[in-house]
């Protein structure tokens, strides 16, 4: 054991110094991805979702708050890709890591649990990691760039909001499906294969449709979405939410479907009203189904145990090859006397 102890301690240098370029490369990776689609927001160019917060997250989720400085890391290499850096950079880079960082402490603070298996661990995603610690993040680094005067200060709080919001839907649909990622086990039987395949056709049917439709139909992706929920939990729930808010996004951006027609601003508010909900439905529905499935196998565990346990007793009580006394029986009385 000592010898196995002390291969660990000598590999742990190891593992860190490859663990800070893998978050930097994932969060670099996320952050080109969410890049992809733009919207306007007073003269302002942001994402509608930030994926990178979501990675950060749970990484720091997983493996702990060591894995700052890949974060730190993987935003300067997203600034270098955007332009030239400033003195701004440090700013940016205090906010990208300060965000998901407080996150990390109040999330610790409440007990979170990672495999969200409770309806107080989704409400502490909700409203500590995505709404609250997100205000960190985005505040630092908006007020970074008004002082940089690479942003107007009379616009500041209708960018802080998409910038916050962004933030926010980034750890809402992209933490909770990384979470399951990392907490993968075997893979479910054949029948539940068939039914994932059945899911997987619906929803590639109906939320294209539901996104791309002139009609404003954004409604119908919900029924796949409670059928994920119910059937596979978190997991079903989550990739649903994230393949819907995806899509919707690309139809937001280019002006398609029931986003056609409308301001820059008033794309924005509904894009993100429709994220929001689509990750709290997923999010919530999902932790309360988790719940009250782990509380009717403990009380069917107790329920075993205690019959278990009755049968034991009873056993004892009546020693093997001698019958429990009838009512009427007159040794019974003899016995009691």
């Amino acid at each position: 054991m000592a010898a196995v102890a002390g291969i660990r301690e000598q590999h742990r240098p190891v593992v860190r110094a490859l663990r800070t370029p893998a978050v930097a490369t994932c969060y670099y990776a996320a952050a080109q991805l969410g890049l992809l689609r733009r919207l306007t927001v007073e003269g302002a160019v942001f994402t509608p979702v930030y994926p990178p917060t979501g990675v950060a997250l749970a990484c720091l989720l997983s493996f702990g708050l060591g894995c700052w400085p890949g974060i730190a890391l993987g935003a300067f290499f997203v600034v270098l890709t955007l332009g030239a850096p400033g003195p701004d950079v440090v700013g940016i880079l205090v906010g990208s890591s300060a965000g998901p960082v407080c996150a990390w402490l109040m999330l610790r603070r409440v007990g979170f649990r990672t495999d969200l298996g409770r309806l107080r661990d989704g409400l502490a995603l909700v409203f500590l990691g995505a709404l609250a610690a997100m205000v960190v993040s985005a505040t630092v680094d908006v007020v970074t760039l008004v002082l940089a005067g690479k942003l107007d200060a009379t616009h500041f709080w209708p960018i802080w909001l998409a910038w916050w919001v962004g933030d926010a839907m980034g750890v809402l649909l992209v933490t909770p499906v990384l979470l399951v990622l990392f907490g993968a086990r075997l893979p479910p039987p054949l029948t539940r294969w068939k039914e994932a395949l059945a899911l997987t056709v619906v929803a590639a049917v109906v939320v294209p449709v539901a996104t791309r439709s002139a009609l404003s139909a954004l409604f119908l992706v919900y029924p796949p979405l409670v059928w994920a929920a119910l059937r596979f939990r978190l997991a079903g729930s989550m990739l649903c939410a994230l393949y819907a808010s995806v899509l919707a996004t690309v139809a937001a951006t280019d002006g398609i479907g029931g986003f056609a027609g409308l301001s820059h601003v008033e794309v924005m508010l509904k894009l993100q009203l429709f994220n929001g909900s689509l990750a709290l439905t997923a999010l919530l529905l999902s932790a309360v189904i988790t719940e009250q499935r782990n509380t009717r196998f403990s009380v069917e565990e107790a329920c075993q145990e205690l019959a278990e346990a009755l049968e034991h007793l009873t056993a004892h009580d009546h020693p093997a090859g001698r019958a429990p006394p009838e009512a009427g029986d007159p040794r019974r009385g003899e016995d009691e006397r």
